[in-house]
């Protein structure tokens, strides 16, 4: 029997729009799943600002070294863990700065754990096998806002002086108060309660800005290049050698000896290129200018 908390998510509703989504045609049905997502973006838009200040927070927690970590259950969880992971690739951040925790623990990523999002403790109790601290940004996953162990987690997290944000899908119920509500409206899904679906792709764009653009602040992007890249595969350093090209405005032959005296590091390369100088002189600059490339360059910040 559904609790009176799911009663209230709107992600528990039926669509009217796909009501008999179980006796129409496959390309019906996908013309139905399309049409449905359609939605997503502008109910990711009119969170903006709420996905701005949760983005500050993230990077004013990491500039001064503490960490982003994502806390959800099941697809929430989930979602948390995929983003976090990529981070360290993308940006050559460290697998601690930013940290999916999934109720359950690492067996939930493909097995159910049931009865672990209702642990109210158990949210707390694994923000404290982390170490969570008050330099610490929390972001809370959860659909319909009321997952027992994500609140919990919250409020641990938030009894501590950390900055505290909740995601979630539902516009009615009593949710928690954290520092900054990221509420995306997307409307029932197209199978009642399966939040894997307009739920779950919500949370995933906005998970990808939250992070992305605290790391973009890190200066671990520069225009719109990954110059932070671990070259740890053929396909990144490919991609590693086209960065240091566009960026450095130099041939093949000459980024690749560039990487070589840089010992891979991508913003040393660039710097050599642009400023016709050695590695160390290179290292110096990037240093001095605190690891900003357009800084380091000399180029103008906001435009």
């Amino acid at each position: 029997m559904a609790d009176k908390e799911n009663l209230q998510a709107l992600t528990e509703t039926r669509n009217p729009r796909t009501l008999y989504i179980d006796r129409v045609s496959t390309r019906d049905a996908v013309k139905s799943f399309i049409q449905e997502d359609l939605n997503i973006h502008k109910a990711v838009e009119a969170c903006q600002d709420s996905i701005a200040v949760a983005s500050d927070y993230a990077y004013a927690s990491l500039a001064k070294g503490g960490r982003l970590v994502y806390i959800g259950a099941g697809t929430s969880g989930r979602l948390g863990v995929l983003d976090a992971s990529e981070c360290p690739p993308t940006f050559g951040v460290p697998s601690d700065m930013v940290i999916g925790i999934i109720a359950g623990g690492d067996k939930a990523l493909r097995d159910a754990i049931e009865g672990a999002e209702d642990d109210k403790s158990g949210g707390k109790k694994d923000l404290e096998k982390i170490n969570f601290s008050q330099n610490d940004t929390l972001v809370g996953i959860t659909a319909s806002g009321t997952t027992p162990y994500v609140v919990g987690a919250l409020e641990y997290a938030k009894s501590l002086g950390a900055k505290t944000v909740l995601l979630c899908c539902n516009p009615y119920g009593d949710l928690f108060k954290a520092d900054v509500l990221i509420n995306v409206a997307v409307g029932p899904e197209v199978i009642a309660g399966s939040t894997r679906l307009k739920s779950g792709t919500a949370c995933k764009m906005v998970l990808n800005m939250i992070s992305s653009i605290s790391m973009i602040k890190l200066g671990k992007v520069y225009e719109n290049l990954m110059v932070d890249v671990k070259a740890t595969n053929n396909k990144l350093k490919k991609r590693a050698l086209k960065i240091v090209m566009e960026a450095g405005r130099i041939p093949n032959y000459e980024a690749e000896a560039k990487l070589i005296d840089a010992q891979g590091n991508l913003k040393v390369a660039i710097i050599m290129a642009r400023l016709d100088v050695d590695a160390e002189k290179a290292k110096s600059i990037l240093e001095k200018a605190n690891g900003y490339l357009y800084k380091a360059l000399g180029e103008t910040g906001y435009i």
